[in-house]
């Protein structure tokens, strides 16, 4: 029986006929959550190209295992930098592999990003900026065209916010986004994708989380850009952001109305990241351990904010960044070790994820005509009758 008004809102009923299934007993179980907790998973790639030795084939497998004990969703890297790094030769077939692979685990993609000024492609550099923009455009068509059916979602443009005002180094985006203005290229880059993707789910992401980024939407949106989610990141790896920030935040960008993707979750296990850092990308160490302390800190601190989110009616997927640590920047933020076992911070969501936000298996027994009616998390169930199984969606 479940019971939790903190998230009454993601709780349904559904009543089914199954036939000849009259005054039986009928064993119904969730196989999937609507809600989508997911990840960001890049080695699939060499894996499911088969590059990898046994033994990192194999360590990677467990990974994968656990992945889809807890997760529903990847993001997987379309850096165009990296996923085309020769003009006109993508890297299609093994991101192709990769993302069929984790279909068949179950899990819904997302491709990130579409657009981003940094790890663009070098070769952009070499065109003027008339031509830059043509090939953004036909990029994005190419790319959702070419995954359509396997990856349905999009970051089209990540960290506008600092786009246009970048200045650690040349690249292409920046170029044409202080030519064309923010507004407008952005509004351009989500047409040009709504066209290409037909129902697709867009999103805006970026790290930016002062009142810059919902200015920016703000204007975005009265622009009439198909924005379908605002993705927000959230690094905290100088300290747990706590409940009343992310409240917050979650209050500024819920007056769009629209929904809300935490789409790069981390916290640290291990010593913080010193204050003053304001890119994170600047902290370098030689080496970045996890402690038992840090390990404790960070499961408590996680669970409270997947709970704060998670109550939230408009926040409709969490991914946690880096999978293992020592992924991204080094840092102790992983749910797995370096080994690929399980941190506390991977039980304690496990036990939430799973346990507390998750419908147990119920036996009911079915009416004369058959019919069941079921309350449970939305998602995915199969009901089983006599052996034969009927799947359904609350």
């Amino acid at each position: 029986m479940i019971s939790s008004s903190k998230f009454a809102h993601r709780i349904g009923t559904k009543t089914i006929e199954l036939k000849n299934c009259g005054e039986k007993k009928v064993a119904v179980k969730q196989i999937r959550h609507k809600f989508l907790f997911g990840c960001s998973e890049f080695s699939t790639l060499p894996f499911a190209s088969g590059e990898m030795d046994t033994e990192t084939a194999a360590a990677a497998e467990k990974r994968y295992g656990h992945m889809a004990r807890l997760f529903n969703s990847v993001t997987l890297p379309f850096y165009w930098g990296r996923y085309e790094p020769e003009q006109g030769k993508p890297d299609y077939e093994r991101m192709m592999a990769a993302a069929k692979y984790l279909k068949k685990q179950g899990m819904t993609l997302k491709g990130h990003p579409l657009c981003w000024h940094t790890s663009c492609a070098p070769w952009l550099l070499d065109m003027d900026n008339t031509k830059i923009y043509e090939t953004q455009l036909a990029r994005i068509k190419r790319d959702i065209v070419a995954f359509k059916g396997v990856i349905d979602m999009w970051d089209v443009i990540n960290e506008a916010v600092i786009m246009p005002l970048f200045n650690r180094y040349d690249n292409a985006m920046t170029r044409i986004c202080k030519e064309r203005g923010r507004i407008k290229l952005i509004r351009d880059l989500f047409n040009e994708a709504r066209a290409a993707s037909g129902s697709a789910t867009l999103l805006i992401n970026d790290f930016e989380t002062s009142e810059a980024y919902d200015i920016l939407v703000e204007g975005l949106l009265e622009a009439g850009v198909p924005i379908d989610v605002i993705g927000i990141q959230s690094h905290m790896h100088q300290g747990y952001w706590g409940a009343e920030k992310t409240h917050e935040i979650l209050e500024r960008f819920s007056r769009f109305g629209l929904p809300l993707h935490f789409t790069e979750a981390t916290l640290i296990s291990g010593k913080l990241m010193p204050p003053e850092i304001v890119d994170l990308n600047d902290f370098k160490v030689d080496s970045w351990p996890s402690d038992s302390e840090g390990e404790e800190r960070q499961a408590e601190q996680a669970v409270d904010f997947y709970e704060n989110l998670f109550a939230h009616p408009l926040v409709q997927s969490i991914t946690w960044w880096s999978f293992m640590d020592g992924l991204w920047l080094g840092a102790p933020s992983g749910i797995l070790d370096k080994n690929s076992d399980p941190k506390p911070v991977y039980n304690a969501l496990h036990k939430k994820i799973k346990g507390e936000w998750w419908t147990g298996e119920e036996q009911l027994v079915a009416d004369a005509s058959g019919k069941i009616t079921v309350t449970g998390f939305y998602g995915d169930y199969v009901a089983v009758c006599d052996g034969k199984e009927e799947a359904f969606t609350i």
